[in-house]
Order: C-alpha cells, then sequence, then structure tokens
C-alpha cells in the first residue's frame, strides 16, 4: 500500500493516487470521471529549443513495437503501434493508446475488442506496411497482403506473430490527442518459440510521440 503525506506531514496509507505519475494514473483508471491537471495559467509557453529537447528525451523511452488488430463488424484493420504496456495484475489488463483520428480508434469504439500482435525482430520490416489503414482483403485472408487469423474475440492477429494478446475493452480513458483503452486479456498465445526475440522500437529507425 503507498502512504500519503496529510496537511500535517505525517505519514498515512493512502489510495495510491499520489502526486507520481503513477499514481495519478492509477486514479485515472480508477474514477469514472477525473479531470486531469492542465498547464497552470500563470506558466509560460515551453520554448522551442525545450520542446526539441523534451521530444528527443520522450524517444528515448524503451518500448516495444506491436501490430493492434481491431474490429467493428466486417471491418477490421492491423496499425502499428508502440504505446502499449499492462495495467494491473488482477484482472489482467492491457492499455493501448491510439490517436483520434486513426481507424483503429473508430473501430475500437464501434467493436470494443482488441488484439496485439507481437513481432519476432526479424520481421521489423512487417511493421511498415500498417502504418497507414491496412488494405483488407477477406478472400485472400489477408491485411495489407500479410495472412491474418482471428482471435477469440474477433479481431485479426498476424499469421507469423511470435505471440497475441486478445482482449477486450473495459474502458476508454480520454487523455488529450490519444485514448488509452483499457482491454483485459481474455486469450493469449504463442507461436512457436518462446524464447524468440521479440522487435522493439530501438530495432527500427521509426519514432513516434515526443
Amino acid at each position: 500500500m503507498t502512504r500519503a503525506r496529510g496537511p500535517d506531514g505525517a505519514s498515512r496509507p493512502g489510495s495510491g493516487c499520489g502526486a507520481r505519475g503513477f499514481g495519478r494514473f492509477g486514479c485515472v483508471l480508477g474514477a469514472v470521471a477525473v479531470t486531469l491537471p492542465g498547464v497552470p495559467d500563470h506558466l509560460e509557453p515551453p520554448s522551442d529549443e525545450f520542446d526539441r529537447r523534451r521530444r528527443r528525451v520522450l524517444w528515448k523511452l524503451p518500448s516495444g513495437l506491436y501490430l493492434l488488430g481491431t474490429r467493428a463488424g466486417v471491418r477490421r484493420n492491423l496499425m502499428t503501434l508502440n504505446w502499449a504496456g499492462q495495467l494491473a495484475v488482477e484482472p489482467k489488463l492491457v492499455g493501448v493508446s491510439v490517436e483520434h483520428d486513426a481507424v483503429s480508434h473508430d473501430l475500437l469504439s464501434a467493436g470494443g475488442v482488441f488484439a496485439l500482435s507481437i513481432l519476432r525482430r526479424e520481421d521489423r520490416a512487417v511493421v511498415r506496411r500498417f502504418v497507414k489503414p491496412a488494405e483488407d482483403d477477406p478472400d485472400a485472408g489477408t491485411l495489407s497482403g500479410q495472412p491474418v487469423r482471428e482471435a477469440v474475440t474477433g479481431a485479426p492477429i498476424l499469421a507469423s506473430a511470435a505471440a497475441w494478446l486478445d482482449c477486450e475493452v473495459r474502458r476508454p480513458v480520454p487523455l488529450g490527442s490519444h485514448t488509452l483503452w483499457v482491454g483485459e486479456v481474455v486469450d493469449a498465445g504463442f507461436n512457436g518459440d518462446e524464447d524468440v526475440e521479440v522487435l522493439r522500437m530501438e530495432d527500427t529507425r521509426m519514432n513516434y510521440g515526443g
């Protein structure tokens, strides 16, 4: 349990919603409606030099590189994504952060499911096929020319993925330019060797965010 400081400076049990990022983030996930703090009016906008430096530092944050599968009715998509991670142990919650104007954002809203394809390091070229909306060929069973299969939820998984997580959306959390989609893992598995090296952002020349 985390401990919070009261007005008198005494330490006492807290809810985990402290001043640190993870605590505040936990409050967002655990509440029905929370307004995130904005920039105080008295602060000056960041300088161009600081903004550039801040971006370069944010790009240094290690991250995986995945394919996010979404589906709503007959519409489906695979999208390259690096903002994903486990959010809770019980229940098993995974979060994916998706920009508002992405096709996958609309499918998440309508379909309420997603799957994460975890890729082999050697498949770094595959992710470049999905930096724009995928071309669906249902007869061939492909998206942008790559074979896919259906997860339990119906979301598409890359057939050659090293592993996958299949999730049902439990809650969307609006976060400025993006929405964090919180999903509960309903199925997961490996496709071959569990010890295979998996793809990470640093294995490519790509970057995102900042």
